[in-house]
């Protein structure tokens, strides 16, 4: 009599790892390189760089183009080199250029936008990461702080706030960094309350090492490609606020011009001047997408798990994920 079984089928695991190819096992080439191999996210960077080297630059090379009026050339079509490549956009009520407008408003969006996201995240990152790691009442206060930011709508709270003061750029920074620090906290603690208890950690507890520098040295470096990614989708967020707090009148105010701003002034023209609030919203749109585009790249190629996905071409991904069988 055979003694020989065959050993029950089981259903496959769901979360089994793809069988990647030799050059995918490869070391990872750098992330410019990984970059320029996805036509999307090439494209979307290439928005961004474009967006924010406008606004370091183009103010200076416009000159007064966007102040100086004419109300001889007031609301003329985009498109037509008539009276100069500075109206090629078009022009306002006042005959300001709208992409002289444009291209100054660029600077102001982004002048709030980027203080806040930067001082969020540095204010919300390292709260998080020491709240997390000490754990205890630190984690608690912490996270008790955060829950009641968050019970409040962040545009909410920011009209209530720049509705009591005046509203400025610095009351609009203000008021968006504290709504946006609850974010990067939790995303920090989460992580770093995770990390503490890793052999890593013990080890350098053991040698002597403080929490402080075991915070610098070990969790920081961990945590930075998480937290740069939610930096990159708060910074769309944040441009999207303050573009709604400017539409609303209690933004950016004039003389100043923002692409919220612009969007509010030519609301009142769209049946006979559709530009003036066509452009601004447009380059609100390309620049929100263009960041989400790269976020979701970013946590792609910061993920050492997922990174091997941009090494192989969109051809043969399919072959390499194997389909989820359907257990019934």
């Amino acid at each position: 009599m055979s003694l020989d079984f065959e050993a029950p089928k089981t259903s496959e695991p769901e979360d089994v790892p793809p069988t990647v190819p030799v050059e995918a096992r490869k070391a990872s080439a750098p992330l410019w390189k990984l970059l320029l191999r996805d036509r999307v996210a090439t494209v979307a960077a290439a928005i961004l760089v474009l967006v924010f080297l406008t606004a370091i630059f183009g103010p200076m090379l416009v000159g007064d183009a966007a102040t100086d009026q004419d109300l001889d050339r007031s609301n003329l079509p985009p498109f037509t080199l008539d009276t100069g490549w500075m109206n090629i956009l078009g022009t306002d009520p006042l005959g300001r250029s709208m992409f002289a407008r444009l291209i100054v408003a660029s600077r102001t969006t982004l002048s709030v936008a980027i203080p806040a996201v930067i001082l969020s995240a540095i204010i919300g990152s390292f709260i998080g990461m020491w709240a997390g790691f000490h754990r205890g009442w630190r984690e608690t206060a912490a996270m008790r702080v955060a829950d009641v930011i968050l019970s409040f709508p962040s545009l909410l709270m920011a009209v209530v706030v720049l509705y009591v003061f005046s509203p400025s750029a610095a009351n609009i920074v203000l008021v968006l960094t504290v709504t946006r620090i609850p974010i990067y906290l939790r995303t920090a603690r989460a992580e770093s309350a995770e990390l503490q208890s890793r052999l890593f950690v013990d080890a350098a507890r053991t040698f002597g090492a403080k929490s402080g520098s075991v915070i610098r040295r070990h969790v920081a470096p961990i945590l930075l490609p998480t937290l740069l990614t939610v930096a990159t989708l708060d910074f769309c967020f944040v441009i999207l606020a303050e573009s709604s707090l400017s539409f609303l009148g209690i933004g950016i105010q004039p003389p100043d011009v923002s692409w919220g701003l612009m969007v509010s002034q030519g609301r009142t023209y769209l049946q006979t001047a559709w530009w003036l609030s066509f452009f601004p919203g447009l380059a609100i749109v390309l620049t929100t997408v263009s960041a989400t585009v790269l976020a979701a790249w970013a946590r792609i190629a910061t993920d050492p798990a997922q990174r091997w996905r941009l090494n192989v071409p969109r051809s043969k991904r399919s072959r390499l994920i194997p389909a989820r069988k359907v257990v019934s």
